[in-house]
């Protein structure tokens, strides 16, 4: 916190920008770190929380797009060269690209927050030809719910940040998958009532034809 705080000092709002576009390009940077804190520090004044979500929004999506861009320009031998400078070796790859087929295009949506997901997701996105209108959709609307959220951690939690950082990193995962367990329940509870519906209405017209 305290290497983080030095350079906002030192170069205010562009740290949100080039943090955030270095490490959607895979480069190591505390993203949520860096915006939990600056939303703290928009409650002593020294930063506008309008300006830290144009940055750090900005920063996340042009460095995803362009991850993105070189997957789908050079495809797969690019990361089979470059990958391990990437922190993404073939194991990962697999996996990732497996997830893709499992969860489909959705999996972009959720991506930012689920750690060793988000930095890798505009490769694949663009080796595995999602479309780019499908991509920047689902990568806009999950980059502003990611922004937003820690900086809005940082604004009503101030000094407790690493600590809830920590707690969000090991169950974000965990929150996820409940969340999505959760949605299908009430679209299964939707479906069933609808079918059930139906059936009564018929009997109910059935009966009136007796």
């Amino acid at each position: 916190m305290e290497w983080i705080s030095n350079l906002f000092e030192q170069y205010g709002y562009f740290v949100l920008f080039c943090g955030l576009f270095a490490e959607s390009v895979a480069i190591p940077f505390p993203g949520e770190l860096a915006m939990a804190i600056s939303g703290h520090l928009s409650t002593h004044g020294s930063f506008s929380i309008p300006l830290i979500i144009t940055y750090s929004y900005g920063g996340a999506i042009l460095g995803t797009l362009l991850t993105y861009l070189l997957g789908y320009k050079l495809g797969t031998p690019f990361l089979e060269k470059y990958g391990r400078f990437l922190f993404l070796n073939e194991g990962r790859r697999v996996k990732l690209t497996r997830w893709f087929g499992k969860y489909g295009d959705k999996l972009i949506l959720i991506s930012y927050f689920v750690p060793g997901l988000r930095h890798f997701t505009g490769y694949l996105s663009g080796i595995l030809r999602v479309k780019l209108r499908t991509f920047l959709v689902y990568n806009c609307i999950g980059g502003i719910l990611w922004v937003l959220t820690y900086v809005m951690i940082g604004k009503i939690f101030g000094q407790k940040i690493e600590l809830l950082l920590h707690l969000i990193s090991q169950y974000s995962t965990a929150a996820i998958v409940a969340g999505v367990m959760g949605v299908i329940f009430v679209l299964l509870i939707k479906k069933n009532f609808r079918a059930i519906r139906h059936r009564l209405t018929n009997l109910s017209r059935q009966k009136e034809q007796d």
